[in-house]
């Protein structure tokens, strides 16, 4: 008898031949080896960031981060006294510690800070330091995006991996040019926002990995969506300044 066990799930079919559109981008359909590492992918995760690369998600980070949901914990590294609350010189010296330097760590200010400062604050009067809540950070969730955050700030296996399967065009990755076909692929009628909104996040995040071969990887990507990377690449940023400096 044949194994089937790293084979697609054939059972479900995700596309009709004749529409391209359902041929050329196939959604994440695993195969029963993968759905015993990564159970209920459509089951969005509180505080953990699992894929089929890394069932567990970041344990270390995951642990210690396990009060926050998700999309929290991709902000606690802006969040540098643990307050629930950003400020714009907050979000700017932590895109100058990722290495934006002067001019994109300010822009990154003016589009954050003026776009989800009022959607997070906590009454209906806008906040007149256009502070960022992080309690409320869920209520800042744009349309046309992976939809790999829920409403609520969780963390969807399902939309990570079918981002994935369908525009990285079977590598571990995606160049930008596979990242042009998403952007416009995830994009919904009448979303100027979020078409916006997507293009700032996938652009920032192309700057802040800057791939040597042009590959945003699986992975550091993952990372990214949980915030625990931030750390890491911030680090190496104070290691070379230093080194410079020397």
């Amino acid at each position: 008898m044949a194994d089937n066990t790293d084979k697609p799930n054939v059972v479900v079919q995700t596309a009709v031949p004749h529409l391209r559109v359902t041929t050329t981008r196939p959604p994440f359909n695993p195969a029963p080896a993968v759905r015993k590492n990564l159970p209920n992918a459509g089951t969005a995760r509180a505080n953990r960031a699992p894929t089929t690369t890394a069932p567990e998600g970041t344990p270390a980070w995951a642990e210690s981060h396990a009060h926050q949901t998700v999309l929290q914990q991709h902000c606690a590294f802006f969040d540098t006294d643990s307050d629930g609350v950003i400020w714009p010189l907050d979000t700017y010296r932590g895109f100058y510690a990722l290495g934006f330097g002067v001019l994109l760590s300010l822009l990154a200010v003016l589009i954050i800070h003026a776009n989800f400062s009022y959607p997070t604050c906590p009454g209906l009067l806008p906040d007149p330091f256009f502070r960022v809540y992080v309690n409320n950070i869920h209520k800042a969730k744009h349309g046309s995006d992976t939809g790999t955050y829920d409403n609520e700030g969780r963390f969807v296996p399902q939309k990570f991996e079918d981002f994935f399967n369908k525009y990285s065009n079977g590598h571990d990755g995606i160049t930008l040019t596979d990242l042009w076909e998403a952007l416009k692929g995830q994009r919904v009628i009448m979303d100027p926002v979020g078409w916006g909104g997507a293009f700032f996040e996938w652009i920032a995040t192309y700057i802040l990995l800057w791939p040597e071969d042009g590959v945003l990887r699986k992975e550091d990507v993952r990372r990214v969506y949980d915030g625990s990377i931030f750390v890491e690449i911030a680090s190496k940023h104070a290691g070379t300044a230093k080194t410079k400096a020397a």
